[in-house]
This record gives C-alpha cells, structure tokens and sequence, in this order.
C-alpha cells in the first residue's frame, strides 16, 4: 500500500536516507529543509514552522499517514535548540491534524544519544515548557561560560522528554497515532564528518560514545528503523526513545534504566 510520507531534513544524512528509502519502497514522500526540498522552510524561525504546515495542506490536500522530523543541527549556539527541539515540536504538533486525516497515521523525531549525556535544567525545562524566549537564552547563557556543548544535547534530551509526554495523550494515543524518536550514536553525515576527520575530536567522540557493535554507522543502516516504526506494521510502541546506537546506552548507563 502506497503511502504518503513528510521528511523533514530530507536533503541530506538520516532524513534524505530516509526518504530515499521510503520512495524505493514505492512511497510518496515530500522532502522538506531548509533549502533543496519539495518544501524550503527554515524551522528555527515561527515564519518557517508556518510555511511547512501551509504547503503541507497545499501539496497533500490536508491528509498525511507519516511524518519523519529529521532536521537538526549541532552548532555551539541557541540557533540549536531553536531548531532541534521547538522546529521538531511545531512539525509535529504543526501537521498532527494532516495524520488524523490518514491511514494508519504515524510519526517520528530523530534524537540522539546524546541526550543521555550531561543536559542543561535551565535549557531543558524551558524547552518543556514551551518558552523559546527562555530557552534561547538559557542556551546563550552555557554558550558565555563556555559550556556550548550543553546546547545540543539539552535540545535532544527536551525533545524526547516531549515526546515521552506526548505520545500517551488523547491527541496522539487516543488518536490513534504512535509517536516515538530514535535516538542514533554517531552517524557517518555531513553534520558529523568533519569531527571525524580530526584524530583528537575523533578520539573524544568515541570515548563520549561508545559502539561495540559495529561501530559508527551509515545514515543507510538507521533509515530502516525509522520505516518500520512509522509503518503499519507497528501498531503499539509509542512514547519510546529507540537507540540505534551500537550498544553505547548500554554502555554508558549499564542497567540503571530498569
């Protein structure tokens, strides 16, 4: 059964590897980013998050049956949790009512490991609160001492906090609609290859993240994860974080999640 899809960050790393993806298995798939897609909207702004819903409407008649949100970034900077945690937000809440209209609705924000790592509270509970101002503030204010680093990490950490709370509510679960995040370690992608390329960033990332299995991985290899969850076939996990990550939450928190 063909269906259609919405992928944000569909111009490259995960999200285009995702939507490539989902198009060889004969779905329909609207690519949106900040440039290069079928929609170009910028998510860290509310004038972008608007854009997507309104030719999400136009381009599919106000029906969808899966939303991929995929765009992030991972600078030193508030423009960070501007885009990774309220961009993801307001796509999903944004095209919610487009899902409601589909068949077998289901939806999807790309996290990270990372939000395992050392997280700022100020930064996170006003992503969680919905208070951008102070979000983006708090950011700026890790970013002054030094701290840059706390950004990205509290961004995917308050994104898959919202997600947790979400997903069990009447708008999602009662709706019918599975609402998860995978949470990737390192992957191989333009975002990331510089750090990569450097023997001594390259050293830091794989002391932060730890993959026994395998080791880094390939945009290709967490592409089909994000299918199958956002597929029919899965019918009740919702509100879960799926690690893709090679083992590294297993080694970096052992058992203590149960």
């Amino acid at each position: 059964m063909t269906r259609t899809y919405l992928v944000t960050g569909a111009a490259s790393g995960i999200g285009r590897a995702t939507a490539d993806l989902l198009r060889a298995q004969g779905h329909a798939v609207i690519g949106a980013d900040v440039k290069d897609g079928d929609i170009s909207a910028d998510l860290s702004t509310a004038e972008g998050r608007t854009e997507l819903v309104a030719r999400a409407c136009e381009l599919t008649g106000g029906r969808l049956d899966a939303v991929v949100s995929c765009a992030g970034i991972a600078h030193f900077d508030p423009l960070t949790i501007k885009v990774n945690h309220f961009g993801a937000v307001a796509t999903l809440e944004g095209l919610r009512p487009l899902l409601a209209a589909g068949t077998d609705p289901r939806a999807l924000a790309v996290g990270s490991i990372d939000a395992v790592h050392p997280t700022d509270p100020a930064i996170v509970d006003a992503a969680l609160a919905g208070d951008e101002e102070a979000a983006v503030a708090a950011s700026q204010a890790a970013v002054d001492r030094g701290e840059g680093h706390l950004v990205y990490a509290s961004s995917k950490a308050a994104v898959s906090r919202w997600i947790r709370r979400a997903a069990v509510t009447a708008d999602w679960a009662k709706a019918g609609i599975p609402l998860n995040a995978v949470g990737p370690g390192v992957v191989v992608t333009p975002m990331t290859q510089a750090l990569l390329d450097d023997p001594a960033m390259l050293e830091l990332v794989e002391r932060s993240v730890p993959m026994p299995l395998h080791g880094h991985a390939r945009p290709e290899q967490i592409a089909p994860l994000i299918a199958w969850l956002t597929s029919p076939d899965n019918t009740h996990v919702t509100g879960q974080v799926v690690f893709a990550d090679g083992g590294a939450d297993a080694v970096l928190r052992g058992d203590r999640t149960w």
